[in-house]
């Protein structure tokens, strides 16, 4: 999955931005964070526990 579309699904189902770290970047979804690695492509593995740490539904693609 590329990292551009993992992020524009999160922030479609309400994840938000938080802040820049240093080889991730933090998003939260209420009171629940996860950090999203900076790679053009994320192994849909480690996307799916992304989006299970924020409770969203995961998606290919």
């Amino acid at each position: 999955m590329k990292r551009a579309g993992l992020i524009k699904w999160l922030r479609e189902n309400g994840a938000e931005f938080v802040r820049e770290g240093r080889r991730h970047t933090i998003y939260r979804k209420e009171n629940r964070f996860t950090e999203v690695p900076r790679h053009r492509e994320i192994v849909d593995i480690l996307a799916k526990k992304i989006c299970k740490d924020l409770q969203i539904p995961f998606r290919r693609g």
